[in-house]
């Protein structure tokens, strides 16, 4: 089996998202992500798990207004 980082690009295409919310989730959600001089390097099994345990879910405060 294959081990290796993954960059940006290649996490995001795992998952399907835009770059841009790859950096998202690392700065609002704590994806799970390492950072090696200017560049982010991920494991697919660290993002998996996150992913799994609901990291990626939507758990920001936006219901606060919204009508029940």
């Amino acid at each position: 089996m294959e081990d290796r980082w993954l960059s940006v690009d290649e996490i995001a295409a795992y998952l399907g998202i835009k770059r841009d919310t790859v950096y998202k989730w690392i700065s609002e959600k704590q994806m799970p992500s390492h950072r090696m001089g200017r560049l982010w390097k991920f494991r697919k099994e660290e993002v998996d798990g996150w992913v799994k345990s609901g990291g990626a879910g939507n758990n920001e405060k936006r219901g606060e207004n919204t009508p029940a």
